[in-house]
């Protein structure tokens, strides 16, 4: 019994290492992998390298512009040249990251019969009536007419024409150098009617540096998918006005088809209300020379906001909301003006407010007061007010008077007060927001994914992301082959995927999880098991280290 006592204390001492061992072979081969798979955070892959490329890419936005070339427009030796194609592009000087050229590709033809016809008549409108075709030109293109250098067609005295239409008439000339020329005429027509910097720069407002001219460009409203309107009649004193609006049928009338050409750019709403005892919040000041009343232009950032509280019609909007008051002073505070910032009473009695709306101060006649007991009876001019929200409705949208070359004769916008054209500027510009929207918002969400690895990044959120990178990528291959619809259309769809990839919820979910939490969660679980572990792996380790040491008994 006393030699099995030694040999049993052995036998334990070697089925206790083998069992440490045992035990550290499993949490080290199985446990630390199992533990790492399952704790992981899901990042599915992103098109990194495609993103970075998006801050060099380069926009070429090609508008095609047929010309089409009449009789004795040019010399007969240079008619004998058409047909042909020419180019002209040049690079828009924006501080921005992307860089953007406008290609003009003209191509130059001789005129139908029919053509010939519809050019010979006596005014440009009769022209116009008999060139159109059944079917219309594609979103973007242009055509140009060249006529005879003395053709009565346009006033003597005019160079060139802007139709309603994609359609423009510079007058020709004979001389050598005919075609340059003409063709400079045709590109400053050409870009009156498509891209200039200043429709560029006020696309890229949010995008470029402040200065003196990019916060003037802030104005129009940001691109969206719809844009929702509303009308508000603001009577204060009703003890004194009984006010009328037949609003339904002047936005039937007026505005309804202002919305249906201006349907490509988006869906829009239209509400109306009526708010009672809704002040201005501001207390005009009395002029004794007029015996009126009067806001300055340093008062009017004032008016908005006591107003804006009362409207409620952008708290649980989802698109842009804009906001068209009439305003009816009380009895004692009429008639009331505003002035401009010379101290002069502005024309329409009215002001717009960048991205908001516009308010117009509706006076009511003092005769009314001598004839009538109060309340008086105010039925408001329809077509008066229309006049002045359509064109704030039109500045608020970007579509702003055309910069038009010296001698050029400027058409009155169709009954639906938008030219085609202009709808076709509308949607360049909306389309390069756009775009340099998307790439805003991808190159923020790949670096924030970059910086912090713990966030969770999954398959939908990776499937929005390539379908945006995809989106801008197909828009600015549109716009440099001239497919302007298509390429807005992909534009929207670049900025919708960018903006749900951004802002899906799963992104914030360990957004703000810092490191020592972790370490507070893992450490009561693992230090209780790892401690004996090692412990056991250090002892085994010095054992085996003194027994190689030990010498060896020799006889």
């Amino acid at each position: 019994m006393a030699v099995a006592g030694p040999a049993a204390t052995d036998l334990e001492v070697v089925r206790g290492k083998r069992a440490a061992l045992f035990f550290a072979a499993v949490a080290i081969v199985l446990g630390l992998p199992l533990w790492w798979k399952t704790t992981e955070t899901y990042r599915a892959s992103l098109p990194y390298s495609q993103i970075s490329g998006l801050n060099a890419l380069q926009l070429r936005l090609m508008v095609p512009v047929t010309v089409v070339f009449t009789r004795e427009s040019v010399p007969l030796d240079d008619q004998e040249k058409l047909p042909f194609t020419v180019v002209h592009e040049r690079e828009i000087p924006l501080k921005y990251k992307m860089k953007i050229k406008c290609r003009f590709q003209k191509a130059y033809r001789r005129a139908l019969d029919h053509e010939e016809e519809a050019l010979s008549s006596g005014s440009v409108q009769e022209a116009e009536a008999m060139l159109d075709e059944p079917q219309e030109q594609a979103e973007g293109s242009l055509t140009v007419y060249v006529i005879s250098e003395h053709s009565s067609l346009l006033p003597q005295n005019m160079m060139s024409y802007i139709g309603p239409k994609r359609t423009a008439v510079v007058r020709g000339i004979m001389h050598r150098e005919a075609f340059n020329i003409i063709g400079r005429r045709i590109v400053q027509v050409a870009q009156a009617m498509s891209l200039t910097e200043d429709v560029l720069a006020a696309a890229l407002a949010d995008h470029l540096p402040e200065d003196k001219w990019s916060a003037e460009k802030r104005r129009p409203l940001k691109s969206s998918l719809g844009y929702e309107i509303t009308f508000s009649l603001l009577n204060p004193d009703p003890k004194s006005h009984d006010v009328h609006w037949d609003i339904e049928g002047a936005v039937r009338r007026y505005v309804q088809p202002f919305l249906n050409a201006l349907s490509a750019a988006g869906n829009f709403s239209v509400d109306s209300q009526i708010l009672y005892y809704a002040m201005l919040g501001v207390n005009p000041r009395f002029d004794s020379a007029s015996s009126s009343y009067y806001l300055d232009m340093h008062n009017l950032p004032h008016v908005i906001n006591p107003v804006e509280s009362r409207l409620g019609s952008s708290a649980a909007s989802l698109y842009p909301v804009l906001n068209f008051l009439l305003y009816v002073p009380e009895l004692a505070h009429s008639p009331l003006y505003i002035q401009d910032k010379d101290g002069a009473p502005v024309a329409t009695n009215a002001f717009h407010s960048p991205r908001w709306g516009g308010i117009m101060v509706y006076n009511v006649d003092s005769k009314t007061y001598n004839a009538s007991v109060l309340p008086v009876r105010v039925k408001v001019d329809m077509v008066r007010v229309m006049e002045v929200f359509l064109a704030q409705l039109r500045l608020l949208f970007g579509i702003a008077q055309p910069q038009v070359p010296p001698k050029c004769l400027l058409s009155r916008p169709k009954s639906e007060g938008l030219m085609t054209w202009e709808l076709d500027r509308l949607l360049w510009a909306r389309s390069v927001e756009n775009l340099a929207t998307a790439t805003t918002t991808l190159t923020s969400l790949a670096q924030l994914l970059g910086k912090i690895s713990n966030i969770v990044i999954k398959d939908d959120v990776a499937s929005e992301v390539y379908r945006a990178v995809a989106a801008v990528q197909k828009s600015a291959e549109e716009l440099a082959s001239g497919h302007l619809a298509s390429a807005f259309v992909a534009s929207q769809e670049a900025v919708t995927s960018s903006e749900r990839a951004f802002f899906d919820p799963s992104l914030l979910h360990l957004l703000y999880f810092p490191d020592d939490q972790k370490f507070a969660i893992y450490i009561p679980l693992f230090l209780p098991m790892a401690v004996p572990i090692l412990l056991s792996l250090v002892k085994i380790f010095l054992e085996t280290h003194k027994s190689w040491k030990k010498p060896e008994k020799t006889d």
